[in-house]
């Protein structure tokens, strides 16, 4: 139990480190722990490590508001969440925008322990059905998303160029050879898809933050506990689908019928939003313990230990929520120091140890990949589209495995 605690301990300083240092995903932390696990094993033993890698994901999910509010750099999972937070943060409501988004993700966390539940025991024996549909769910949800965007024509487009970048580095994945051998080719694709154009992005162009005030959180319980309802929801569907990401249901949420994303009360959705999220994060242990599929690098690097006990990682998660929550409503009191921060000099660091990272885990193969995805990533910016459409990267590639058009 010494390990245990110990390993979830750790977990929530490296969830709280991945969570405020803009660019840094927790899948770029469960990979550090996993590459590192011989050590660490001695150190926290099988349960404790697992523990840290669920406290890290879980933590993440909290903390990612941060830098989304006060730097308006986001992760692949909440880059739809940058403008409605930023957008409170210029009109000097920052801290409520983190509060929000942190009561969000608590909303998220316990409303989806009863999906939890269900997708336990109700869904492994429908998963055969499930997997052969796959691919028209992802047909369908792509569907809706360029129908309902501003501009469908290029929609489409980056959709499909992403699509054909992602088919081309999974299938090529065996080049990705780094340090430490045949490397994760998702960490150079989906860095620069969504990572180094925002990166580079807040580096040209740096908004004046004025000053901060907290007056309370301006949204009612019904409001809360519907928008943290939908998110739960949706973060449940694509915590057990293949091919989709919080960045996906995040996506869904946002849609309208008159297109207009920038009329989407900005509280509402950043509660839904972040309770995709942490639910996402939740039900992907469902996924692994039910049927054995890893729905996240996360999930990949905890499946390669000795499963404990799932009881001991939901407890696991559970606290990690708690002491994430309370850690976030901490930093949001300090937007006067976070926001004495050299933004651009942030960027350019984080832009520096990413590029670092590709290469020391992918090898030249990161490197290439990385730049061909940046190019693409910058597309959505210059055209007004929002850069969701880029996660054609992940979901064309699955939706043609799943319909046998290709093997990878």
């Amino acid at each position: 139990m010494l390990g245990l605690a110990a390993g979830c301990v750790a977990g929530v300083l490296l969830g709280t480190i991945s969570g405020i240092i803009p660019g840094v995903h927790s899948n770029t932390v469960a990979g550090f722990l996993a590459g590192a696990s011989g050590p660490l094993l001695v150190l926290f033993g099988p349960e404790g490590l697992a523990a840290a890698i669920v406290a890290t994901m879980i933590t993440h999910t909290f903390l990612d508001a941060v830098p989304s509010t006060f730097l308006g750099v986001p992760d692949p999972d909440t880059v739809l969440s940058v403008l409605p937070a930023h957008r409170l943060c210029l009109a000097g409501h920052g801290e409520e925008a983190v509060r929000v988004s942190a009561l969000g993700s608590v909303a998220g966390f316990v409303l989806c322990l009863p999906l939890f539940v269900m997708f336990m025991f109700l869904l492994p024996p429908m998963q055969g059905y499930i997997d052969w549909g796959i691919g028209l769910v992802i047909l369908l949800a792509a569907g809706l998303l360029i129908v309902f965007s501003r501009s469908p024509g290029w929609a489409l487009a980056v959709f499909g160029v992403s699509g054909i970048l992602g088919v081309f580095s999974l299938g090529y994945a065996h080049f990705s050879f780094g340090v430490f051998g045949v490397g994760e080719v998702l960490l150079p694709l989906l860095t620069g898809l969504f990572g180094v154009p925002v990166l580079l992005s807040s580096m040209r162009s740096i908004a004046e933050i004025p000053p901060q005030k907290f007056t309370g959180l301006l949204i009612g319980r019904r409001e809360t506990l519907w928008s943290g309802l939908r998110g739960a929801v949706a973060g449940a569907v694509v915590g057990w689908l293949p091919g989709f990401s919080s960045g996906t249901a995040n996506a869904l949420l946002a849609i309208r019928r008159d297109g207009d994303f920038e009329k989407t009360d900005p509280r509402e959705y950043l509660i839904a939003t972040s309770a995709a999220n942490t639910a996402n994060a939740v039900l992907g242990i469902a996924a692994l313990y039910a049927i054995g599929r890893m729905r996240s690098g996360a999930m990949v690097a905890l499946a390669s230990l000795e499963l404990p006990p799932l009881s001991l990682l939901v407890l696991v998660a559970a606290v990690a929520a708690l002491l994430a929550y309370g850690i976030t409503i901490g930093v949001s009191r300090s937007a006067s120091l976070l926001m004495r921060i050299n933004q651009r000099s942030l960027a350019k660091a984080v832009l520096v140890f990413l590029v670092v990272v590709s290469f020391v885990f992918c090898g030249p193969f990161g490197l290439m990949i990385l730049a061909a995805a940046t190019l693409v990533g910058l597309v959505p910016g210059l055209l007004d589209v929002p850069r969701i459409f880029c996660m054609g990267a992940i979901m064309v590639p699955v939706m043609l495995f799943t319909l046998d058009v290709l093997r990878f």
